[in-house]
């Protein structure tokens, strides 16, 4: 697994300077709320995906919110600018404190994100899925093979200047992508694991600490907590690895 035995996470006055962020993979409120009530203090920031938010819509996000959590609502929005502004603005005014839109969406759209969500609501721009290695980017771009970590720079690259708050995108480039930009680009890092967990859907994956030391200000986990005996175990683990 990448990132076995990396260095300790960036640290300020002791502690961890990185959130994680819970992903609530779930087809139904219900589940997913039961979760939130067994972690409880130990995490305070939930992300809310495709599956999740097509079944519940806008009220998992004002449930979550009222246990007193911070809501990162993934939908990777790819449309028409005027489209992903609308979209973006229904996002804000529910109090969603991070979203995604596609890089790939072009400069317009992320702009035009970025204007809708005002300082409230942080733009991340999603650069190459965690799923995709080297040789499906190959697929999506029309080569042989495509370079990963090259694309994921110069996408970046396009959302910065685009005004986005942030990128998305796996431990093994975020590294690169912190030492580019430093601290003008917050860097959500998913695709993360335990050691001994099984990758899953996910080509490129990391530990914890090893995306924390890479330069990560969020952390996404899944199955790593949510399919644990113990999940309230499970988020420990990832605190104590991450000393916060």
């Amino acid at each position: 697994m990448a990132g076995v035995g990396a260095s300790a996470p960036a640290v300020r006055g002791g502690r961890s300077t990185v959130v994680p962020i819970v992903a609530l993979d779930y087809p139904d409120s219900d589940s997913a709320l039961e979760l939130v009530s067994l972690l409880g203090e130990s995490c305070r920031f939930y992300k809310i995906g495709s599956e999740l938010f097509t079944a519940s819509g806008p009220s998992i996000v004002e449930a979550v919110r009222r246990t007193g959590c911070d809501v990162f609502l993934d939908l990777k929005l790819h449309d028409i600018p005027n489209t992903v502004a609308g979209a973006t603005r229904r996002i804000r005014e529910m109090g969603v404190k991070l979203t995604t839109v596609h890089a790939s969406g072009g400069r317009a759209m992320i702009e035009a994100a970025v204007e809708a969500a005002e300082a409230e609501c942080g733009i991340l721009a999603v650069t190459v899925l965690t799923s995709l290695d080297s040789s499906s980017l190959g697929e999506v771009i029309g080569a042989e093979s495509g370079d990963v970590a090259k694309s994921v720079i110069r996408l970046a690259a396009l959302a910065a200047a685009s005004g986005a708050r942030g990128v998305v995108c796996s431990g093994e480039e975020a590294r690169q992508v912190r030492a580019q930009f430093g601290p003008n680009l917050e860097l959500l890092v998913p695709g993360v694991r335990l050691p001994g967990d099984a990758a899953g859907d996910q080509s490129r994956i990391v530990t914890p600490e090893a995306a924390a030391a890479a330069g990560a200000d969020y952390l996404v986990l899944g199955r790593t907590v949510t399919a644990a005996p113990d999940p309230r175990a499970a988020m420990q683990s990832v605190r104590d690895r991450l000393r916060i």
